[in-house]
């Protein structure tokens, strides 16, 4: 099993953009993690159906927040979460390919459980990309222990596709497809319940996640978009 979980975006101003996404997308925070200022990173956590969305905002210089804001010059898509069922073997598939682990982390807490790795943004591209396995598979930690009250289903229900943008997408296609450990067919990943996909960039702002389509609770809201935090929501 591998599928979309959680989708991270990167800004300076966490109190508008949060707003925004209340406003426009109908939803709430679900859950801020205190820790994260250990990092230097301020964040708010927002469930759509069983996903999560997440914008983090760097509170002191030097972060990985911080430079991600100055090499793209701005606001956008930061970082993707993968939930698997079997953690270890994926681990042992992405040293043996090469690519290197940035971060290993664990948490376990009243019975639950989540184990999680970061991958080399300069081995895969695009965004920081997670690998992620939660006990039970319905809980997620990374969100804390209640996001599910949090849940709110007036506009958007789910993430369904996510899109990258690059420079060469073909080979960043590749090189998710190798550290995902799921082929790309035409510049398609397949995951269990979602897609990444990969398209050249136009922008002039380089590789980066840039966009995704949410499934929108109200049919005759399919073709709608918003422009928030420099990235692109779709209804579809």
């Amino acid at each position: 099993m591998m599928r979309l979980r959680q989708i991270a975006l990167v800004t300076e101003d966490l109190r508008g953009i949060e707003r925004e996404i209340c406003d426009q997308l109908g939803l709430e925070v679900c859950y801020r993690d205190p820790g994260l200022s250990h990092f230097g990173l301020r964040h708010g956590l927002y469930a759509i159906g069983d996903q999560i969305l997440e914008v983090v905002a760097p509170k002191q210089p030097g972060t990985t927040a911080g430079r991600f804001l100055e090499r793209r010059e701005g606001e956008g898509g930061y970082m993707v979460l993968l939930q698997t069922d079997e953690l270890q073997p994926h681990i042992t598939r992405v040293k043996d390919s090469g690519i290197r682990i940035v971060h290993d982390g664990e948490v376990n807490e009243h019975g639950s459980s989540i184990h999680g790795i970061h991958l080399h943004p300069k081995d895969v591209g695009g965004a920081i990309l997670s690998l992620d396995e939660a006990n039970p598979p319905e809980s997620w930690l990374w969100a804390g222990h209640d996001w599910q009250y949090h849940s709110l289903d007036g506009v958007v229900r789910e993430i369904v596709a996510i899109d990258i943008q690059a420079d060469n997408p073909d080979e960043m296609a590749e090189k998710w497809a190798k550290a995902i450990g799921i082929p790309s067919t035409e510049g398609v990943i397949e995951l269990d319940d979602s897609q990444i996909r990969f398209f050249k960039a136009s922008d002039g702002r380089g590789d980066g996640l840039a966009s995704a389509e949410l499934l929108a609770t109200d049919r005759s809201r399919a073709g709608e978009t918003f422009k928030i935090c420099g990235f692109e929501f779709k209804l579809v």
